[in-house]
């Protein structure tokens, strides 16, 4: 009989979830589909599956691909990577990280980039609110994604101060972010305004992410879903 905890020290079930961008095309164009998939896995840490802000913030960078090539682009708090992934996908040098203390997800990081045939995607591991040597020797950046990492208001503080330095390093670098509305007694713009950021509000049916069922999927289902966009505020230019 298998001991009691032998279960808990077995490595963790890997499954795949399909996701298809597609857009209908214009006139004498052919129709735009991306198919990526991302791994999932059954784990205590909050990263390992995807969330209905990955979605939307995937869906967004699908609507924008055909400005994305080339472009330098950071995924913070990358978890599945499902954001990272799409944009890579559509042309952008993409790094993905997540915090150096979740192994875990770093590993995750890597099995998307390996299920989707981007061997070549740098993976580095950035804690939120710590200046590290891997935040410091980061090139250039253009775009910063960051899906659902607005989650615990604990973290606030220490996520916008890696965001803010970031974007001193960068001035004209955007954070595309999404949030889950989860409480109307978090003020994300107070945080914000306090950092010297603003941001802009855009609303979902202006990409095609007003609906429950995303990219073939199940997501974002009716989870309230906000997605903004967060610069240096252009007083402080």
């Amino acid at each position: 009989m298998a001991h009691p905890e032998a279960t808990s020290l077995e490595e963790p079930v890997i499954r795949a979830q399909r996701f298809q961008f597609s857009e209908d095309p214009g006139p004498r164009e052919k129709r735009a589909v991306l198919e990526v998939h991302i791994p999932q896995v059954l784990h205590f840490q909050y990263g390992m599956y995807v969330w209905p802000c990955a979605v939307v913030l995937a869906q967004y960078i699908w609507h924008h691909r055909r400005n994305l090539t080339g472009k330098a682009i950071l995924e913070i708090g990358a978890g599945v990577s499902l954001p990272g992934i799409v944009a890579a996908k559509c042309g952008a040098e993409v790094i993905l990280s997540d915090s150096s203390e979740l192994p875990h997800c770093i590993e995750n990081c890597r099995q998307s980039c390996w299920m989707n045939d981007l061997p070549k995607i740098s993976i580095i591991g950035l804690t939120w609110g710590q200046i590290s040597p891997e935040l410091l020797a980061l090139p250039a950046l253009d775009i910063i994604l960051a899906s659902d990492v607005f989650f615990d208001p604990e973290d606030f503080e220490d996520i916008l101060t890696t965001v803010y330095y970031l974007i001193q390093r960068n001035p004209r670098v955007q954070l595309w972010t999404t949030y889950q509305v989860r409480s109307a007694e978090c003020s994300l713009e107070a945080l914000l305004y306090k950092w010297e950021l603003q941001c802009i509000h855009i609303p979902l049916e202006s990409f095609g992410a007003d609906k429950e069922h995303l990219a073939e999927s199940a997501l974002p289902g009716r989870h309230t879903v906000e997605m903004m966009i967060i610069s240096l505020a252009k007083n402080v230019l």
